[in-house]
């Protein structure tokens, strides 16, 4: 049904479902948006993504409505384009419609509108004279449509901020456009003159024009991040009885997937095999796991936990929904950095309007009615606080773009300025140091094809990179159902396969009585007897010695591993003699260590491999979940990083870093345009209509050279 397309997330409780808002269009939107909860209690939260215009909205839905949370939407003024297209780009061609009809009839009424007052420009002769009361109510006419169609965005977004007592950046232009209005109906009506007809129509068209300007400036920037690149991770599908992995971009409605313990579930789809027990904590926050049975729907952003499952996609799997998820309020609040963009539309337009009073308060005084319209107008004008706004995000977008191509997904701007705050840099060594791609497997023990498939077919549960990689030489098609599945994170797996035991793992999650002499390995004990052990020669990434060499006068450098010491010498010879080297590290270790660095007051960016170094890599400032070829993503992490741009790390962090300079440059330049305008603006001197070709002309500058100083810096940095 189309309300089923609709929603993102539904189960006894709560409903989530995201809906494409055309109205959205500054900073005072999204803080009415997501201030919802103040309007209909039972809408508890609002997320906004500014690009895409996209609200996700949570509700209890026994208390209100799908239908009533769209009228509540509409009735503030932002009326939900609804569509079945999971693609936000096809939405808002219709968009982009209705906002070139307006600019091409604002520019019809201001190009006619400055015809009939050529008199006026070049000077009344006797026989022109006769017709200015006839052109002046023709260009009254032409205001009428200018105003009151092309021009009403900005009444309606004015008049519902004002409704909920918050001042929006379209309030100060509303007035102007009104004022402008008023008094060019009334010097024509009553026959005193021409009034300001070509400054009210070329006022409209200029601001259209900028906001067509910044639309396509957003549209650049959300189809970058969208369509050019992906999660880098791989999820695994069923194909012919075969593993296959495949791009989350590839997945298509009727695929069969194979979900391992740990692992995210990319889209919606059915439950065809398995005992699912879904943390979904990174839809909803609570992390309560919740039982699916065969044939029941599986929402994407669930996390398995147990035994590996089958499902069938019913619904594409959305870039956009998964980052949204990751991007929720629930994960890594206490870094959350506060910069200039939360609080500009609240205190600029206030700022605003108190200098464009005080203009025209002080030219009536002076006597001069002329400059004091022409101060307030232009001050209004030619304030505009979208090339301050627009510094950062446009700065750290562009950043991100080039991450992105290089195989290193950062899930926020914000994340980019945390990782320009580090100082310290904790590795994992399994999975991050090492790579099982090329590594070399050896079994010091016996195991009778019987044995072999009880052991893959327990395996095969888990994605653990060793266990991958026993199971990826064990090879086979044929596997037994596991029950009982239970995993210990870094330390190995336990399960029921066939009404037989099974273990792997080390030595701390065999049964008791069971102690082999070799410490190190993947152990595998059969029915209470042990068979042997999987000895793993995992090789060095390429590029590590380079790479450490780059980190070691940057970055205190440490290393918390959950295996044994076998590799300690090796370790020493890749880094520095001051490096921090841990073996045997659980999970709430490797977290507890963390906590003690920045207790130090460390900024500490933490790699691992994702899934077993989740509570690590949330705790960090900024954590890193490596990926190769495996679907290891955990919402607690701020990027995920293709194994083979391990190499770039280095480079990554110089470009963040230049890029916090970039934006102090193009915020200092913002800066001096509005003082410079705001200086001319309130003496009268700036003409409205210049002040309105600036405001585009400024949004380019920072948009020019914004992009063109980080394509600089990336090249610098060897990045593009």
């Amino acid at each position: 049904s189309i309300v089923t397309q609709l929603i993102d997330y539904k189960d006894k409780e709560n409903t989530i479902v995201t809906f494409y808002l055309p109205a959205v269009h500054c900073s005072s939107c999204i803080w009415l948006l997501e201030h919802l909860y103040k309007i209909n209690p039972a809408i508890y939260s609002s997320r906004i993504d500014f690009l895409k215009k996209q609200a996700t909205l949570s509700f209890k839905h026994a208390d209100v409505s799908l239908r009533e949370v769209v009228e509540c939407l509409s009735q503030i003024g932002y009326e939900p384009l609804i569509s079945l297209q999971d693609v936000v780009k096809e939405k808002s061609k219709s968009v982009n419609k209705e906002l070139i009809l307006k600019i091409a009839i604002a520019g019809f009424c201001m190009s006619n509108v400055m015809l009939f007052s050529f008199p006026e420009y070049f000077g009344l002769s006797g026989l022109e004279k006769n017709f200015q009361y006839l052109f002046g109510w023709m260009n009254l006419a032409f205001c009428i449509p200018s105003t009151f169609y092309c021009g009403k965005e900005y009444f309606t977004s004015a008049i519902t901020s004002l409704k909920h007592k918050h001042v929006n950046l379209d309030t100060p232009l509303a007035l102007i456009i009104a004022v402008l209005f008023i008094r060019t109906a009334y010097t024509i009506v009553f026959d005193q003159g021409p009034g300001f007809a070509d400054t009210l129509t070329a006022l409209i068209f200029l601001l259209l024009m900028g906001k067509w300007v910044k639309q396509r400036t957003y549209h650049h920037i959300s189809f970058d991040r969208d369509y050019r690149s992906y999660f880098p991770i791989a999820i695994t599908t069923l194909q012919d009885g075969k593993e296959k992995p495949v791009a989350i971009n590839e997945l298509a409605i009727g695929d069969r997937l194979w979900i391992r313990n740990g692992e995210l579930v990319p889209a919606d789809a059915i439950l065809m095999k398995g005992d699912a027990w879904l943390d979904m904590s990174f839809v909803t926050g609570e992390a309560e796991p919740q039982q699916k049975v065969l044939g029941e729907m599986v929402y994407a952003g669930g996390r398995q936990m147990g035994e590996a499952i089958e499902l069938e996609i019913v619904k594409l799997a959305s870039q956009s929904y998964l980052t949204g998820l990751w991007n929720k309020d629930h994960y890594k609040t206490n870094f959350k950095r506060k910069n200039f963009n939360d609080d500009i539309a609240k205190y600029f337009s206030i700022g605003v309007f108190v200098i464009a009073f005080s203009a025209i308060a002080y030219w009536f005084y002076q006597g001069d009615s002329t400059k004091a319209w022409s101060a307030f107008t232009a001050v209004i004008i030619v304030a505009c606080p979208c090339v301050l706004a627009l510094s950062t995000p446009f700065t750290l977008s562009a950043i991100l773009s080039v991450f992105d191509k290089k195989g290193f997904y950062v899930k926020n701007t914000d994340a980019v300025e945390h990782l320009a705050d580090c100082d310290t840099i904790i590795f994992d060594k399994t999975g991050t140091l090492t790579t099982t791609e090329t590594a070399t497997l050896h079994f010091s023990g016996f195991l009778s094809s019987e044995e072999q498939l009880l052991v893959v077919s327990l395996l095969r549960n888990s994605s653990h990179p060793l266990s991958q990689h026993i199971l990826k030489n064990l090879g086979g098609s044929k596997f037994y159902e596991v029950e009982g599945y239970v995993e210990t994170p870094g330390k190995g797996v336990r399960g029921l396969v066939n009404q037989t035991m099974v273990y792997a793992g080390s030595k701390s999650v065999l049964p008791l009585g069971i102690q082999p002499d070799d410490t190190n390995g993947v152990h595998i004990v059969i029915a209470n007897t042990y068979k042997g052990c999987f000895k793993i020669q995992q090789e060095w990434r390429d590029g590590l010695q380079p790479l450490i060499a780059d980190l070691k006068n940057d970055f205190d450098l440490n290393i918390l591993s959950g295996d044994t010491n076998k590799d300690e010498q090796q370790l020493q010879q890749f880094f520095p003699l001051q490096t921090k080297i841990h073996f045997e590290q659980s999970p709430m270790q490797k977290l507890n260590a963390i906590i003690a660095k920045q207790e130090e007051g460390k900024k500490v960016m933490m790699l691992g491999d994702g899934l077993n170094d989740a509570g690590a890599l949330k705790q960090s400032n900024f954590g890193i979940a490596l990926t190769d070829n495996i679907n290891n993503f955990t919402p607690g992490c701020d990027a995920i990083l293709k194994g083979s741009s391990l190499k770039h790390l280095p480079n990554f962090v110089k470009l963040s870093k230049d890029g916090l300079s970039i934006i102090k440059i193009s915020f200092a330049i913002a800066t001096a345009y509005n003082c410079v305008g705001l200086y001319f603006a309130v003496q009268g001197t700036l003409y409205p209509l210049i002040a309105a070709v600036l405001m585009p002309i400024s949004t380019i500058t920072i948009i020019s050279f914004t992009s063109i100083a980080t394509r600089f810096c990336a090249r610098k940095n060897k990045l593009s």
